[in-house]
């Protein structure tokens, strides 16, 4: 049986004349996913074929980390259209790991893990970062030191120092993330800690803390007791 294209839809009910009209914040995720599928398929409209997404996935969080394949198994969802879902979500994140040409100023341990959350949440390695601080605590520059679990042999105080002294940064905060979500720092986590530290002070550039990311929540290792206070004092 022929569906009604949205095309043919009273122009204040299409998603893509309603984005126009009313902004991007004013649709419905269906209406969104709709717009980014262009057309309908398999004897659905976009807008139905978009529904049918939700329903079946549940929540924007599972479309994202579907494969290819389980999006056509939807009956009028293609490789093209599934490449096309892919694309937007992956411009997504690249959007939120653009560093911002005036970096933000931390003042507490909820404002890195505010910055940084949306960037190691769907990573399921362990990530190290370190981001470089200027004389007023604003972030200019950030880089990755290591990649995979924080052992004192992977992470040498002289790489997660080398950017920060070239860049000639005033302090550091190191960042990372804790894929099985549970934040607690480790053993391991907090030699590590100690040892940057150490090197922090023979180098002459603060370690303000050492942020551990799960899933929503975080654990500051200096707020733990960990950092010493005379060493991440501003």
């Amino acid at each position: 049986m022929a569906y009604k294209s949205i095309k043919n839809w009273p122009e204040e009910e299409r998603p893509r004349e309603r984005l126009l009209k009313l902004g991007a914040d004013n649709l419905s995720n269906a209406q969104l996913l709709a717009i980014i599928l262009r057309s309908g398929g398999g004897g659905k409209s976009a807008l139905d074929l978009a529904m049918e997404m939700l329903d079946s996935f549940k929540n924007l969080k599972n479309i994202e980390n579907a494969s290819i394949k389980e999006f056509t198994l939807l009956k009028g969802m293609g490789s093209a259209k599934a490449a096309q879902i892919k694309a937007a979500f992956e411009l997504g994140r690249r959007l939120l790991r653009e560093p911002c040409e005036k970096g933000p100023v931390f003042s507490s341990s909820r404002d890195v893990y505010s910055y940084y959350y949306p960037v190691v949440k769907d990573i399921k390695r362990e990530v190290l970062f370190c981001a470089m601080l200027d004389a007023k605590n604003r972030v200019f520059r950030d880089c990755r030191v290591s990649e995979g679990t924080l052992t004192n042999s992977l992470i040498h105080p002289r790489e997660a120092f080398r950017n920060a002294i070239r860049e000639s940064a005033a302090s550091v905060i190191f960042v990372h993330n804790h894929p099985s979500g549970d934040p607690t720092p480790s053993r391991e986590d907090i030699s590590i800690t100690e040892r940057l530290v150490h090197t922090g002070e023979i180098v002459g550039i603060k370690v303000l803390d050492h942020i551990i990311i799960g899933y929503n929540k975080h654990v500051s290792l200096m707020d733990g007791g960990y950092i010493k206070p005379h060493v991440a004092q501003q």
